[in-house]
């Protein structure tokens, strides 16, 4: 391949990526931490995106919530915003919107998903392990239910 075809290749590159806000309730404690069961555990993931400067850096923003749950009570809850700030470069504009909603944050995921099990592990339970995430599959789902129109809209 030229040096004239690798000039033309898509980048992506992460800038800096952060804990943007963590949350973790134990409402319970110290009661909820000797609880005998097998909780409820329910784990919501969104993404969201928003351009910056001149348009090749965006905003990504990785929203996990987990909430485990016995007999009705909530043993935990746990909010965390994981984002990063990346810079895109050489992505056609009809796909720029995919590349940033899929290819972010599944660079973004490992990270946030350790800061999930070690604020449950610190919180007195055991580690809560996410399994990955298919991140093409949340984008579709999230086209499907909003217009294209609200391009990397959070």
């Amino acid at each position: 391949m030229a040096e004239t075809d690798n000039a033309q290749m898509p980048t992506l590159q992460v800038l800096t990526q952060y804990t943007k806000d963590l949350s973790f309730e134990n409402p319970g404690a110290p009661e909820s931490l000797v609880v005998k069961g097998q909780p409820q555990i329910g784990i919501q993931i969104n993404v969201g995106a928003k351009p910056m400067r001149d348009g090749s850096e965006y905003e990504v923003e990785l929203k996990v919530e987990a909430k485990a749950e016995l007999n009705g009570k909530t043993l935990f809850a746990l909010e965390l915003v994981y984002a990063g700030i990346f810079r895109a470069q050489n992505v056609a504009q009809e796909t720029i919107h995919p590349f940033i909603l899929i290819e972010c944050p599944r660079m973004l995921f490992p990270f946030a998903r350790q800061i999930v099990a070690d604020t449950v592990r610190n919180g007195g339970f055991p580690p809560l392990m996410i399994d990955p995430v298919d991140f093409v599959t949340l984008y579709r789902q999230r086209m499907a239910q909003q217009a294209p129109s609200n391009v990397l809209a959070s």
